[in-house]
């Protein structure tokens, strides 16, 4: 994967963000892959940000998967979610996500509030260690990719992973059309 110098996730917790750590330690027995195979790489984390990364890295965007976390409100009530997405697409949030989450409004949740909530550093937030209670919505297109980059839960580090494995984490939900094509 590019220039990346991958080894496994499970023996560097010093490249992950605590919840990602504890999250591969209690890894599905059942899941697509063994915890083994989640690998992460060190990187600058002043090129965190995608098109940064891809570049310094050579890591194509239609293998890095953002995970971006998104929260919406029906009345009193406020549900979040992660969706995940590759680097060539957005996440259709007002309409497939609204409409998946149930709520009447549905935004990107603010940079404070999703990283209090998930214990990790903004641009570097991932699947992989987030709260039980929320959805993770995966475009297809990402479960379809054999392996893809995504954040490690820290800024200095990214992690490799196949894509049907993404959508076989507990509590996700692989969708169609999840995500539309950057133009």
């Amino acid at each position: 994967m590019g220039s990346l110098k991958l080894e496994p996730a499970q023996s560097r917790s010093d490249l992950l963000a605590d919840p990602v750590a504890k999250a591969l330690a209690v890894w599905p027995e059942d899941a697509p892959i063994d915890a083994d195979q989640v690998l992460v790489a060190p990187i600058d984390p002043g090129l965190a940000d995608t098109a940064a990364f891809c570049e310094a890295y050579d890591v194509g965007l239609d293998v890095s998967a953002n995970c971006v976390i998104v929260v919406g409100k029906r009345g009193d009530v406020v549900r979040y979610a992660a969706c995940i997405v590759l680097a060539t697409t957005r996440a259709d949030v007002n309409g497939v996500v609204r409409k998946r989450l149930d709520v009447r409004k549905c935004s990107f949740a603010p940079m404070d509030e999703a990283v209090r909530l998930t214990g990790m550093e903004y641009g570097g937030i991932t699947p992989i260690g987030l709260p039980a209670d929320w959805p993770i919505l995966v475009d297809a297109r990402v479960a379809a990719t054999p392996h893809v980059i995504v954040g490690s839960g820290v800024r200095h580090s990214k992690i490799a992973i196949a894509g049907p494995a993404l959508g076989a984490l507990p509590g996700a939900e692989v969708i169609e059309d999840l995500a539309r094509l950057v133009d």
